[in-house]
C-alpha cells in the first residue's frame, strides 16, 4: 500500500527530470548551433545531402532544414549526457562538443553526488557543464579528409602551426586540472595583468602567452565571468604518456564552461574558441629559442620512455634466457641415470654455496 505511492513518485521524478534536461540540452543547442552553422558545414549528426531526393534547389534547401533539426543536431547519449558534432571548416578537422547535466531524473544518485564532494576532496562538486575539443588539420588534411588530395589539394593553405601546452583556467580548479592532466603540468602558472584576478594562465612560454590572449580574447573571457572554466591550447596527452607512441604531437583545443540558464555571456568566448585555429595557423610560429624550452621537455620525456623500454626489454630477455637454461638444465638432467643426477645436484649445491660464501665475504 505504501511502496505504490513512493514508485509513484520515483516515476514522476524520473519522466520530469529527463524532460528537463532534454529542455536544457534544446536551449543550449538553440542558442549555439546557429553559431555552429556559421562556422562549418556540417553540424550534428546528418549530412546536409542525406535527406536530398535530387539536385534541384528544393530538395536541396529541404535537406538543409532536415540536418539542422534539433533533433539531428543533438543526440542523447544518456539523460544527463548530450553530444553534437561539427565539420566542414578550414583549419579544423572536427569539433566534438559534450553537454553534461544534473542527475534530474535520479534524486538519490543527485543527492549523493552533492554529499561526497563535502567529504572526499578527489570528488568535485558536480556541475553542468558544456566540453568542447577542436581536433585541427596541422598540415593533415590530406590524411583526414581524403578529398583535398585531390582537387582541392593546391588551394588549401599550410595549416600547420608549432606545437605547445597553454591554458587559461579558472582558479578554482587550477589546482584538480594540473593534477589530473599530465600536459598541464609542463607548464609554469602565472597570473596575467589583463586577464580578469579569477584567472589565471598554464604556458610553457611568455611568447606563446602574448601570441594566444588576444584582446578579442581577453574580453570574451571576461564577459564569461565565473562561467568560464578553462581554455586549452595543447599537442600532449592528457595522461602520462608510457609509451613513444603516446608522446606524437596530436594538438587539440579543449574549451571548458558552465551551463547557465542564458548564453549572452558565453557565447563571445565559444566563438573566439571556435575561431582559435585560425590564429594559431598565422601566428603561432615562434622563435627557435622560445621553442628551445618546450622541445627540450618533450625530449626529456621521450628520453625516460626510452630508459624505461631498455630496461624492460633487458629484463624480458633475461627472464627468457633464465627459461632456456632451465630447460636445458631439466632435459640434461633428465638424461642421466639416478646415480649421475645425485651427482650432479650436489656439484650444483657446491657451487651454490660458494657462490653464497664470495657475497658474504665481499660485503664484510
Amino acid at each position: 500500500m505504501y511502496i505504490l505511492p513512493f514508485l509513484f513518485a520515483i516515476i514522476v521524478l524520473h519522466v520530469w527530470g529527463t524532460r528537463r534536461n532534454r529542455s536544457k540540452a534544446r536551449a543550449w543547442a538553440k542558442a549555439h548551433v546557429p553559431v555552429l552553422q556559421n562556422e562549418f558545414i556540417q553540424v550534428g549528426y546528418l549530412r546536409p545531402a542525406a535527406g536530398a531526393s535530387g539536385v534541384g534547389e528544393d530538395d536541396l534547401a529541404g535537406a538543409l532544414t532536415e540536418a539542422s533539426r534539433l533533433e539531428n543536431v543533438l543526440r542523447e547519449k544518456k539523460a544527463d549526457e548530450y553530444t553534437t558534432y561539427a565539420t566542414g571548416r578550414q583549419n579544423v578537422a572536427f569539433v566534438d562538443l559534450k553537454l553534461t547535466l544534473a542527475k534530474r531524473f535520479n534524486p538519490f544518485l543527485r543527492f549523493g553526488e552533492s554529499i561526497l564532494p563535502l567529504f572526499l576532496e578527489s570528488f568535485p562538486p558536480p556541475q553542468e557543464r558544456l566540453e568542447a575539443t577542436a581536433y585541427v588539420f596541422d598540415g593533415q588534411e590530406t590524411k583526414i579528409a581524403p578529398v583535398y588530395g585531390k582537387t582541392d589539394a593546391k588551394k588549401v593553405p599550410n595549416s600547420s602551426f608549432d606545437g605547445f601546452v597553454f591554458a587559461v583556467v579558472h582558479k578554482d580548479i587550477m589546482k584538480r586540472l594540473r593534477d589530473d592532466r599530465y600536459d598541464l603540468s609542463l607548464t609554469t602558472t602565472r597570473d596575467h595583468a589583463k586577464l580578469p584576478v579569477w584567472t589565471t594562465v598554464m604556458s610553457e612560454s611568455a611568447e606563446v602567452t602574448d601570441t594566444i590572449l588576444t584582446p578579442e580574447l581577453i574580453k570574451a573571457i571576461q564577459d564569461a565571468g565565473d562561467a568560464f572554466e578553462a581554455l586549452v591550447v595543447t599537442d600532449q596527452p592528457m595522461d602520462q604518456p608510457k609509451t613513444l607512441d603516446d608522446t606524437k604531437p596530436r594538438k587539440r583545443i579543449n574549451l571548458s564552461l558552465k551551463l547557465q540558464s542564458s548564453y549572452e555571456s558565453t557565447l563571445p568566448v565559444f566563438t573566439q574558441f571556435l575561431r582559435l585555429p585560425d590564429l594559431l595557423v598565422s601566428a603561432a610560429h615562434f622563435r627557435p629559442e622560445a621553442l628551445r624550452r618546450i622541445r627540450q621537455t618533450r625530449e626529456e620525456q621521450i628520453g625516460k620512455i626510452r630508459r624505461l623500454d631498455e630496461e624492460e626489454k633487458a629484463e624480458e630477455r633475461k627472464i627468457a634466457a633464465d627459461k632456456l637454461k632451465k630447460e636445458q638444465r631439466d632435459a640434461k638432467l633428465g638424461r642421466l641415470s639416478a646415480d649421475e643426477q645425485r651427482k650432479f645436484l650436489e656439484k650444483e649445491r657446491e657451487k651454490k654455496s660458494k657462490k653464497g660464501m664470495k657475497k658474504s665475504t665481499v660485503k664484510a
